[in-house]
């Protein structure tokens, strides 16, 4: 075992481990709040070589909200459609990189930066996303602070605000 998945004996190995297929069809795993799909693309033959592959589906007005993975660079191929795609420099400067890219474009995100993806068109935008990492990790910043467990003073603190502003965005993020 690699990675915590089992290495395939090399003598059993057939074309199909380097295979996935139905990606011209939505599917995966589905956020109604945010308005996207998202497929994790499993090819085993991959496997141990240190990437990781996303099949994203994103609904006009959709996000994929502002989040990092601390273990990976990312890389975004737009299929379909058009969304407005950045990341934001590490501090102090907090510089943002965004373009709107449309189906062709590619853009890359340095690993562990914050980044986000906008469908601000009026169709659906389909992308492929590459990660340098098989196990990125997926940071979602909205999730850290008003779903988790931080204190709700802290998180006053940490936004220049008060604790009644922080437990109405947290009231946000209980709701289906």
């Amino acid at each position: 075992h690699e990675n915590g998945v089992a290495c395939k004996d090399p003598a059993a190995v057939v074309a199909e481990d380097f295979l996935f297929g139905g990606l011209d069809k939505p599917g995966g795993k589905t956020s109604k709040r945010f308005g996207f799909t998202a497929n994790q693309v499993q090819i085993p033959g991959l496997n141990t070589l240190g990437e990781s592959h996303v099949h994203l589906d994103v609904v006009p007005g959709g996000v994929f909200p502002v989040h990092y993975h601390p273990r990976a660079a990312e890389t975004a191929l737009v299929l379909e459609g058009s969304v407005y795609f950045g990341f934001v420099s590490s501090y102090p400067d907090n510089k943002l990189y965004a373009k709107v890219l449309r189906k062709g474009d590619v853009f890359a995100v340095p690993q562990g930066l914050v980044h986000f993806l906008y469908n601000n068109g009026t169709a659906p935008a389909t992308l492929y996303a590459s990660l340098s990492s098989q196990n990125p990790g997926l940071v979602l910043l909205g999730n850290s602070l008003f779903a988790g467990a931080l204190p709700d003073d802290l998180v006053a603190k940490t936004l220049l605000t008060d604790a009644h502003t922080v437990q109405t965005i947290k009231a946000n993020f209980r709701r289906s």
